[in-house]
């Protein structure tokens, strides 16, 4: 049984994730009238979003070493 995602597909799709949630979050901390309504822990968005983005960076090196 083949899994049905390549490793491009997840990388993309952490990519894209990762790049969301740091706008997010950057744009969480840059305004703080607005954040305060908002009830997100911002450290655990911007820890998650960095994740993402490790595991992005993660695809990359496997892509790049893999054998062709």
């Amino acid at each position: 049984m083949n899994f049905p995602l390549s490793m491009s597909d997840i990388s993309l799709w952490l990519a894209v994730t990762a790049i969301i949630l740091l706008i997010t979050s950057e744009l969480l901390t840059s305004s703080t009238e607005y954040s305060r309504n908002i009830v997100i822990e911002k450290k655990r968005l911007r820890l998650v979003s960095l994740g993402l983005g490790i595991g992005f960076m993660i695809t990359v090196v496997m892509r790049i070493f893999q054998p062709m």
